[in-house]
Formats: structure tokens, sequence, C-alpha cells
């Protein structure tokens, strides 16, 4: 079998049961360290709910986030209202209304999972091109990631990603040691390093910087000391409350429009 971010070979790395009842065989690139799942044939069952239940930390992880992308915004790359942003693969649609509040225009789009958040908001080519997108925690779930950055940004006609997933370096992680692999609920099925991060982006003509947890691939260089003073812990702590200040939360406008559209 071939790496899917960069055609190399793929060597048998380690098993591993999923779901507690699949034998599943992990493999990995000699060339870009991707690591994946070999045929996750359970992916329907481990999908039964779009998001595990064991995802305990989804409501802080999403708070915490939604600091860091507003720094990274705000700070790295200057929005100041103007632009308008797709969260691609959006949840319940959590970040999505985070965004809002703090006055960025975020809108949400996800197959598999309702919009129960940020209803409404739903996006649209119609809406015109966003400046950016952003994608937590979906890499890991992907069979082909390329495919999806890709088509996700042809579709909101963006010029950048930002991202978030966990990166491992050397040689595969011992299963038995590492948590993010979730073995229980069957749905990490692709693991990175940023060498893997790298060559990904080479091959879509896009380049990466990564900073505190938070990965952008744009056409355009962003500056990763810049990236990582805005999503640093002192920027994270003054963004909120700043960057509303600043941008004007959506939080009463959509509240009104919701109103008007209701009558």
């Amino acid at each position: 079998m071939k790496c899917q971010v960069c055609s190399g070979q793929m060597k048998f790395s380690f098993t591993a049961q999923v779901l507690r009842h699949h034998q599943a065989r992990y493999e990995v690139c000699d060339g870009c360290g991707f690591l994946r799942a070999h045929e996750p044939y359970w992916l329907d069952e481990a999908y039964s709910s779009a998001i595990a239940a064991a995802d305990t930390g989804l409501v802080a992880r999403n708070f915490s986030l939604a600091a860091k992308i507003a720094g990274a915004l705000y700070w790295g790359i200057g929005e100041r209202g103007a632009g308008q942003y797709l969260d691609a693969a959006g949840g319940y649609g959590m970040l999505t209304r985070l965004m809002r509040d703090m006055g960025f225009d975020f809108y949400w789009s996800d197959k598999y999972c309702a919009n129960l958040l940020a209803s409404r908001f739903e996006y649209s080519p119609e809406l015109g091109a966003c400046r950016a997108v952003t994608a937590i925690e979906v890499l890991e779930h992907l069979t082909d990631p390329a495919a999806f950055i890709e088509e996700t940004l042809a579709l909101a006609g963006a010029d950048a990603l930002l991202f978030t997933t966990e990166l491992y370096e050397g040689t595969p992680p011992d299963p038995d040691a590492w948590w993010y692999y979730t073995f229980a609920t069957g749905q990490h099925i692709g693991f990175f390093q940023r060498r893997t991060l790298e060559v990904l982006g080479a091959r879509l003509g896009l380049q990466l910087a990564s900073a505190n947890g938070l990965h952008v691939l744009s056409k355009n260089l962003v500056n990763e000391r810049l990236l990582k003073l805005a999503t640093g812990r002192w920027a994270t702590r003054v963004a909120p409350w700043w960057i509303r200040r600043h941008l004007g939360s959506k939080t009463v406008s959509d509240h009104q429009l919701m109103l008007r559209r209701t009558d």
C-alpha cells in the first residue's frame, strides 16, 4: 500500500484492538512519517454517534481553541472584521458560535453532525469566498487528508486552513502509552508528524506554520514566531475580551436576526 500523503511505501508498525473487538493493523510511511490504520472497516460502527461519548474534553477544548484561533486571525493575519470563515466538520456548532460571539463572521458545515449551537449560520458557496477555514480535530479521522483539505479549501474559496491534531516525533508512539490513539472509540485512524504536514502542504502548494498546538497550511507564508505569540498563554487570556471589544460581538445582532427570521 502507498502512503496517501507522499505516495511512499507503508510498512507494518503494530496491531491493536479497536472498539474492544476489532483487531487493527497500523502502518507507517518511512518517507513522511504518516501513521495510519490499514483499511479501517469498523468506521460505520465507530460513527454510530458522530461525536464519541468519551470526548469529555470537547467543551473545554472549544473555549481554549476559540481564544487561540481568535489571536491567530486578529494578530497573526490582521483580521479586522471584513473576512468570513468556515468551520469545516464543525460538530454541534460550538466553535462557530464562540467565534461569532467574539466578532468573527464564522459559518458552519458538517456532513455527519447536527448544528445545534449555530443554527442558521450554515455555510454555502453563495455566501462568497472565505478568508480561511478551520478544521478542529478532523484530520486524524480521515482516510484521505489531502483530498479533504483540497476539497474544503476549494468549496470555501479559501487560501488557508487552521487546524489541530496531536503530532508525534520519531518512531510511532507505544500503543499502550499514547492516549491520542483512542482505540476504544475507533475514530482516530491517521496520525502525523510535523514533516508529514510539511509534505502534505507542499503537495497542495501550501506552507506550514505551527505553534501551541495550532497548525496553519496557507498559500501565503505565515510568520511562525508571530503565530506563537498570538496563540500563547498571555495572548489567549487577553484575546476573548480584547477582540470582542474591538470587532464587536455578534451575539446580540445574531439574536435579533433570528427573531426577524422567526417573525
